[in-house]
């Protein structure tokens, strides 16, 4: 398996959407695309109950856990654990501004403490054979200077990490929420398209406010605005790959050609219409719904499945009215099936 080439497109890691249920779901719609788990602080990992973190189906792979933490030996422990789980990369979290990462010292934190960070890498890499990657923002509150962010990559590129996803905006800690940082701070592609000019030694993914195959494949081309591959702008450095949040989340079935366009792939998608994708993910659910797993958890990452189709309001609107009484469909996949005659 060659995760560098699955790195061309990755789906960010998103607290309460990208857990088991959806990176199933979104590996029936690409082969190819990278797919990233919710953020797993060690505290959890260590002292509960590993596999509710760690549980996958190998369908999943290439797949890559994302850990929250700032203690080099509990990171250490746990990105072991991640390796022998199964997964195929572990990744430091060093972007996330909620009051949670805050109040533990570490996400978006962490900008702030580059030696702390190179430690962590340094005993993270030192515990396992799989790569350890990084994920950071531009900066972080008033350190939002093209130095102060030059220097924190190189600090940890220096301790030997090679694998960084950048969210190209800076992160107030203070005063904005979570969603409002995924949108309030301005976007500097060109911090991410300099960065991999400067240091061409490093892999380099960007990550913020991309929402098309033609932005994501500009990108890859070296367009630093991220506007389409036909656009006038000048062209900058190539990048190595591109995370998408929201736009996978929401819009799902925008990556059903990335296999093609993306990757370069051109053989026949492995389902070839929504309804198609919908019939092989129902097997899981029935297993998974058996298992104790809540029918509301199983059908939530379908809701942007037909955004955009006729139905797709309908369809959304019986599969979370009826998730929560899903046995007297005779089930959550009966329901699934009920919803499908909207669209």
């Amino acid at each position: 398996m060659n995760i560098d080439f699955n790195r061309r497109l990755s789906i960010a890691p998103m607290l309460d959407c990208t857990d088991r249920h959806e990176r199933y779901f979104l590996r029936l719609i690409s082969r190819h695309v990278l797919l990233y788990s919710e953020m797993v602080v060690t505290h959890a990992l260590l002292h509960a109950n590993p596999e509710m973190f760690l549980g996958h189906e190998e369908l999943e792979y290439p797949a890559v856990l994302q850990l929250g933490g700032s203690n080099p030996g509990d990171l250490a422990k746990c990105s072991k654990m991640v390796e022998v789980a199964g997964f195929q990369e572990v990744n430091l979290n060093c972007g996330c501004p909620s009051d949670r990462v805050q109040s533990g010292s570490f996400g978006a934190c962490l900008m702030k403490e580059k030696s702390l960070v190179a430690d962590c890498f340094k005993a993270m890499q030192d515990a396992v054979s799989i790569p350890v990657s990084i994920k950071c923002r531009i900066g972080v509150d008033d350190f939002d200077s093209w130095d102060f962010f030059g220097d924190f990559i190189q600090t940890i590129a220096d301790a030997g990490c090679k694998y960084f996803i950048i969210h190209a905006r800076k992160a107030w800690l203070k005063g904005l929420s979570p969603k409002e940082n995924r949108e309030v701070p301005p976007l500097h592609y060109e911090f991410v398209h300099r960065l991999k000019a400067e240091m061409p030694q490093l892999n380099i993914s960007i990550n913020g406010g991309i929402k098309s195959l033609d932005q994501i494949v500009g990108h890859l081309q070296g367009d630093p605005t991220g506007a389409t591959v036909s656009s006038t702008a000048p062209k900058g450095t190539a990048l190595d790959g591109v995370m998408v949040g929201r736009e996978a989340y929401e819009n799902p079935w925008f990556l059903h050609d990335a296999d093609r366009i993306v990757f370069g792939d051109e053989g026949e998608p492995r389902y070839k219409t929504r309804k198609e994708v919908l019939e092989a993910y129902l097997p899981y659910v029935e297993k998974q719904f058996t298992q104790g797993c809540p029918a509301t958890i199983l059908v939530k990452h379908l809701y942007g499945l037909f955004a955009g189709v006729p139905g797709a309001r309908k369809f959304r609107q019986m599969l979370s009215e009826g998730a929560p009484r899903a046995k007297e469909y005779g089930g959550p996949a009966e329901l699934i099936r009920k919803a499908m005659e909207f669209v």
